[in-house]
């Protein structure tokens, strides 16, 4: 398989950040900062995405559900890590199965529930921020300590967006609205500034960044300039799954009460 080097080198921008922290992909981070370049990784590029083995479950779930051959295919990146048209074509019963085969040993039944629509709630979608609030176990760890520091995580781990006000140095100024906990729901508060990086040691995961771009950030990086139908796509894609994780937890809850 050859793969498409656009989509490899977006899909390496964005799985970088948290390949650097050391929670998924390669021991060797530099060879997926080197995959961001526009020369990629070469021959490196599927076996390095198949390192970060959560992500390509979805990619090569949304590639075979899309009529699309190449998971790293530039639409097929997009549609996870941002969100597009795909989505919304993938069967949800192909993405249940998919997403229980994989993971079920973390969530199973819920999981495959949320994927198909089960008890009135509308199906995810295989979307980055499924897999973050389904998949990974901080959303049940919200009723522990006042919610921290589960929704620091689900924050800096979710695909957020800002704008940004000014660069200084390698960090760029960037006004964002985050994520947030009222006992009961999540969502999204007033905006705020934050931090990001954008380069380090002269490397950066896209070109410049400058004052007044729109851009998507993950953990601690800036990973994209964003079009202003991407970032419609990642707010919507962003809501949808809210909603979704506030109606499951309310299901839940709700059956708990029953059953007691």
């Amino acid at each position: 398989m050859s793969p498409d080097t656009a989509g490899a080198a977006m899909f390496a921008r964005y799985a970088y950040p948290p390949n650097e922290l050391g929670y998924c992909g390669p021991e060797e981070t530099e060879r997926v900062l080197d995959a961001t370049g526009p020369s990629g990784a070469g021959g490196d590029l599927v076996c390095l995405a198949r390192q970060f083995d959560g992500a390509w479950c979805y990619l090569e779930t949304l590639a075979a559900g899309t009529g699309h051959t190449d998971p790293l295919d530039r639409r097929v990146v997009e549609a996870y890590w941002l969100g597009n048209a795909l989505l919304d074509r993938l069967d949800s019963s192909e993405f249940a199965r998919a997403v229980t085969t994989r993971f079920g040993d973390q969530h199973g039944a819920r999981m495959a529930g949320l994927a198909t629509g089960a008890h009135g709630i509308a199906p995810a979608r295989a979307h980055h921020g499924f897999h973050v609030f389904e998949v990974y176990p901080w959303t049940g760890l919200l009723d522990v300590n006042g919610g921290q520091p589960a929704l620091s995580i689900l924050d800096r781990c979710r695909i957020r967006w800002g704008r940004v006000q000014k660069v200084d140095g390698d960090r760029a100024v960037v006004r964002s609205r985050p994520l947030t906990w009222d006992g009961r729901h999540l969502a999204l508060g007033e905006a705020r500034t934050e931090h990001p990086c954008w380069a380090h040691r002269g490397r950066s995961l896209l070109g410049a960044v400058r004052e007044g771009d729109r851009v998507a950030m993950h953990w601690d990086w800036i990973c994209d300039t964003l079009s202003p139908h991407q970032l419609d796509q990642l707010r919507r894609r962003t809501a949808q799954q809210l909603a979704l994780t506030n109606r499951a937890r309310e299901g839940a809850t709700g059956r708990e009460r029953t059953h007691h």
